[in-house]
């Protein structure tokens, strides 16, 4: 099977122009040296930096390519250089591929006994991989869904606690804060690293011990609240404490099976530590309540009641169903997670539940619940990852209609719809399009690529549309130019000047790089304008280079000779070469002991 919709053109799209033309060095240079593809997958060793080589994958289906993987440690915009050189293998050079048998194809080659050897003698050889096929087995063959109200008793542990390196963990950090403080910064070291040390405590709750999450929790606290009034003095802020303390608490109460007396306890704690710093634990102070018996959870639980709040919901509410979900589906209570997520409208979690079951088609009768493109596209993406590709098209198509988040009240309320900066819209746009191009879907994928040009607008995006569009195009460029000259964010101006000068509107670049703009990107737009504004870059390329000359600013003297260079052209261009011999003599008089800057000159050619 061919992958759909990989072209040079898509891996422009996905990498950097560096990390690109690396790419392609190492494809020139061989460093491709083994490659095959394996049904929907395209493996690769690539020569690096290391001794060893970098293992590269790639997954496609019908819709396109769907993950790349990567062993090498790139962490930065877009694919890695060494998937660049694996894709463009792809392209250029088919009869390199080697083809092998899928997973699928391999498998249907056992019957059932040799499959069983196969799986044991990979347990054997990774035994975490036990766990996996566990809860694989667990979810296939359950035969109805487990229906309780009871939180699972946590096991007892065998081993004692390190409490001391805990709270040794909470002291140094509050006393390199109050150093950190002292010396003027304004970072607050607690809200950076504190969060490590309650991961630590998390991971207990995590695997289903929430009594040692508890007492590791206690300690941590109890070290945070000792010495804030001295902390505070400094800028610590109790309600930012609070805000990371509280959530964990909240999944630790919940992940434990008291005994009579215990709440208590947690209780008096909580108040305690709420009066030294005060700020409430209100969600953990809900959790205590509630627990898993209270009437209204129970009722929701069992599916008998969807208003779990006898009022307007805390602002908490969010934040707790999602805790209580996570427990619930820890502990494979499946119909509870379902009710309660419907109850709570956390539709984004109801919704890839039913995905995780096999129930599509109940996904697609719920879609209407969806209130925002983010959720959407997890949507989208677990439909299909599942195969079910036109219904995740469907799905992602209805995110283009929606607010890049859900409206900041719950849904009692009114609310307000997100601003459509892009964080949300143009992550599903750009998804929702390249789908639909692989599927053959083009007017789909077209519309779709406009709405990711609308929310970010670039000049591969622009290309992209073009592509689409055919005989369209002459209809819809119009709309992409009006909308790129009313946009007035500075992560536009890149894509105006590549997209203006593109298309020779001199004057549009102008507009998106002057009065302000400063550095290549304007020099760009004077090397396009000189032929038709040859008095704009004279006056834009003077001002910054008398600037430098005038300040003595010689590490920037090679700037000079850029901006003089084109001055030089405009000068020339429009008749005025007298005028600029006149000026640069009278440059080279007012400067002429700055030999740095002269010698530059000279090498500039620019007499």
């Amino acid at each position: 099977m061919s992958i759909p919709n990989l072209t040079e053109a898509t891996l422009r799209r996905h990498s950097t122009s560096k990390s690109f033309q690396r790419g392609e060095d190492y494809y020139r240079g061989g460093a491709v040296i083994e490659i095959c593809q394996r049904g929907n997958h395209l493996f690769a060793e690539v020569e690096g930096n290391n001794v060893d080589p970098y293992y590269v994958h790639i997954a496609f289906d019908a819709g396109g390519i769907t993950k790349v993987d990567c062993t090498c440690p790139y962490d930065f915009e877009g694919w890695c250089k060494h998937t660049v050189a694996t894709a463009l293998t792809w392209l250029r050079d088919q009869q390199r591929i080697q083809q092998r048998p899928s997973l699928e194809q391999l498998l249907d080659q056992l019957d059932p006994i040799q499959t069983q050897r196969l799986v044991q003698e990979l347990v054997a050889e990774q035994p975490s991989l036990l766990n996996q096929v566990d809860r694989w087995v667990s979810q296939v063959t359950r035969s109805t869904p487990v229906v309780t109200v009871q939180a699972k008793r946590s096991p007892k542990r065998q081993a004692s606690l390190d409490f001391q390196s805990y709270r040794a963990q909470v002291q140094r950090l509050m006393r390199d804060a109050l150093n950190y403080w002292e010396e003027g910064w304004d970072e607050d070291p607690i809200e950076i690293e504190l969060p490590d040390i309650l991961d630590q405590a998390q991971a207990f709750t995590e695997r289903g011990d929430g009594e040692s999450a508890l007492a590791i929790l206690e300690i941590i606290t109890q070290a945070c609240v000792e010495d804030w009034d001295e902390i505070t003095e400094y800028g610590g802020e109790s309600d930012l404490l609070i805000n990371l303390l509280d959530p964990v608490w909240a999944e630790a109460i919940l992940s434990t099976s008291f005994q009579p007396g215990d709440e208590v306890e947690i209780q008096l704690n909580l108040e305690g530590w709420e009066d030294r710093l005060g700020s409430c634990f209100e969600m953990s102070a809900e959790a205590l309540r509630q627990g898993w018996d209270a009437s209204g959870l129970a009722a929701v639980l069992r599916g008998e009641s969807t208003d779990l709040w006898d009022d307007t919901p805390p602002n908490y509410a969010d934040s707790l169903a999602q805790i209580r979900l996570r427990i619930l589906d820890r502990q494979e209570r499946v119909q509870e997670y379902l009710n309660l997520a419907w109850a709570e409208d956390q539709i984004q979690e109801y919704l890839t539940m039913l995905i995780r079951l096999g129930r599509i088609a109940d996904v697609m009768a719920a879609q209407d619940r969806l209130a925002s493109a983010a959720h959407a596209l997890v949507v989208a993406k677990a439909l299909r990852e599942q195969g079910a590709l036109p219904e995740a098209l469907a799905i992602a198509q209805r995110g283009l209609t929606l607010p890049e988040s859900k409206p900041w009240q719950h849904r009692w309320g009114t609310g307000e719809q997100a601003e459509r900066t892009g964080v949300a819209s143009y992550p599903l746009a750009d998804w929702t399009s390249e789908l639909a191009e692989g599927l053959g879907q083009t007017s789909v994928a077209l519309e779709a690529r406009i709405e990711a040009f609308k929310a970010r607008p670039s000049f591969q995006d622009y290309q992209k549309v073009q592509a689409l569009a055919g005989e369209a195009w002459a209809a819809i460029k119009p709309e992409l130019l009006h909308h790129l000259r009313q946009q007035n964010r500075w992560n536009a101006t890149e894509a105006k000047v590549a997209i203006f000068l593109h298309e020779a509107l001199i004057d549009d670049a102008i507009a998106a790089v002057d009065p302000s703009g400063s550095g290549q990107l304007v020099r760009q737009v004077m090397a396009a304008a000189i032929a038709q504004r040859s008095v704009w870059v004279i006056e834009k390329a003077r001002r910054p280079a008398e600037e430098i000359m005038n300040r003595g600013k010689s590490e920037a003297y090679q700037e000079v000779v850029e901006w003089l260079s084109l001055a030089r052209a405009a000068y020339i261009e429009s008749g005025q070469e007298a005028k600029w011999k006149r000026y640069y003599t009278d440059l080279r008089s007012t400067h002429f002991r700055k030999r740095k800057l002269m010698g530059l000159f000279q090498k500039g050619n620019l007499g």
